[in-house]
């Protein structure tokens, strides 16, 4: 019987026919999700200094955004609004006339369903204070308080349009309190998607600048997760979110906590998202800037890495671009 040699894994990475012919994880425009800002009171799209090329949009800008996403064939996109006037309650989260919800209603007529519109459910863009959710008198986030504005925030956010809800702030029970809500207002059918292992990381420092959400003391690690933890932690708080209603889970940041994203897409039947956050793209942009790295070669090989971990979503600030390239 003649014998064979072993198999040889580099005959089929030769050309990059074969290497296409063969591949089992792909990156495709529908699954990637645009993060947008919205900024209340400007005339024309405002720069972010940390995130070169992503901007604060006006109403108008955000609608062209909206319509290029659309025609490069990305998923969906997430929206964050920047009101003018903030307050302790973070009023504006919930105003029928806050900014999110008018640019809800702009993205929606534009694009209708040609791509998912998400919002980010959140206070800590509307607070004085840059906090998530209700202060207590120490300082403290006040937990049970804060879900009560997170439910009727939800409710205003899907009356204004939103396909997605998406809460963020990390508050015990408030996938739960969101989903009674929605319900209570015959919204029964707009998915939740939960923030549910989000890590108290520095990966964040340039979104707060875009978002203008800076905690104006202390931080957010008392109510985020904390990344010494295993990924078992992450497993269980997207485990709990499931329970109490979610319709899809979100890991973030991405890059750093792969094997987070790979312990939650192995414990649950639902998607699962993951958001490649502003410090991971201000740290590829300045490297390219200075032509250190090929840039397209490192976005590709990021978002790669991000859905051969299990994610079936990604959110991105190259959605667009990116979307163009994998086509």
């Amino acid at each position: 019987m003649t014998a064979y040699p072993a198999a040889r894994p580099r005959r089929l990475r030769r050309t990059p026919a074969l290497r296409r012919l063969v591949a089992d994880v792909h990156v495709r425009p529908s699954d990637l999700v645009l993060p947008v800002f919205v900024k209340e009171g400007i005339c024309d799209p405002q720069p972010i200094a940390s995130m070169p090329g992503v901007v604060q949009h006006t109403r108008d800008s955000l609608k062209k955004a909206a319509h290029e996403a659309a025609e490069a064939g990305v998923g969906g996109l997430i929206l964050f609004g920047i009101p003018t006037v903030k307050d302790a309650r973070g009023s504006g989260a919930d105003d029928p006339d806050g900014i999110v919800q008018l640019a809800l209603q702009d993205v929606v007529a534009e694009v209708g369903d040609d791509l998912v519109v998400m919002t980010d459910l959140c206070l800590d863009e509307y607070t004085d204070h840059g906090h998530c959710g209700i202060l207590l008198p120490d300082g403290d986030v006040d937990n049970d308080a804060t879900l009560e504005r997170y439910a009727s925030a939800a409710v205003a956010q899907a009356r204004a349009g939103s396909q997605v809800v998406a809460p963020s702030g990390m508050m015990d029970g408030q996938v739960r309190a969101i989903r009674e809500a929605l319900d209570g207002e015959g919204f029964s059918q707009i998915p939740i998607l939960a923030y549910s292992a989000k890590y108290a990381s520095a990966y964040y420092g340039p979104f707060r600048d875009a978002a203008e959400c800076a905690p104006q003391f202390g931080d957010r690690a008392g109510y985020q997760q904390d990344g010494a933890r295993s990924a078992d932690e992450g497993v269980r708080e997207a485990l709990l979110d499931v329970a109490e209603g979610a319709d899809a889970v979100m890991v973030k940041p991405a890059g750093a906590y792969l094997d987070v994203v790979r312990a939650v897409a192995d414990a649950v039947e639902v998607p699962v998202a993951a958001y490649q956050v502003s410090g991971e793209y201000a740290m590829v942009e300045a490297a390219a800037a200075q032509g250190w790295i090929d840039r397209e070669r490192i976005i590709l090989e990021q978002l790669t890495a991000i859905r051969r971990a299990g994610a079936g979503m990604v959110l991105t600030y190259w959605a667009t671009e990116a979307a163009g390239w994998v086509r």
